[in-house]
């Protein structure tokens, strides 16, 4: 049962966080090109289309700690520090995105942001794959692994 928990565990991770932060990344740029071209409908169905795709991954992803806790627990690990340390980074990761990515780019996608706002969505869309990419790390080296690899 372990072995299908971290398989569908590291899926979700891989089918749900990578399309956030793909998109979460490409969305500065597209808004910057939307709002250099406000007729531009392409552009600006760009934008939307990469917002939903954040919207609905960032839904989907809740899979992604659900199936880790199982597997941790299945796996007895659940009070090892590099675990601790990869929920409280996730938890932060899933704030960033919430609080600071997901609603900047609403504000982009009606149309009311500027250029410093893309910015500001560029800076947190980059907090939030750096914590992402330090989870990521966790779960492959995991300190006191006895795996040896």
């Amino acid at each position: 049962m372990t072995k299908f928990l971290l398989a569908v565990h590291v899926l979700a991770a891989i089918i749900a966080i990578g399309p956030v932060t793909v998109a979460a990344s490409m969305f500065p740029p597209a808004a910057r090109r939307a709002l250099a071209a406000p007729d531009d409908a392409r552009a600006s169905e760009t934008v939307r289309l990469l917002h939903r795709i954040c919207q609905v991954y960032a839904a989907v992803g809740i899979a992604v700690p659900v199936f880790g806790f199982a597997t941790a627990g299945a796996m007895g690990v659940m009070g090892d520090t590099w675990l601790i340390v990869s929920m409280v980074l996730t938890v932060l990761a899933a704030g960033v995105l919430l609080v600071l990515v997901l609603p900047r780019q609403e504000v982009l996608v009606e149309g009311q942001g500027t250029r410093e706002t893309t910015v500001q969505l560029a800076m947190f869309s980059g907090v939030f794959n750096l914590l992402w990419a330090a989870v990521t790390v966790l779960m492959i080296v995991r300190p006191g692994s006895t795996t040896g690899a």
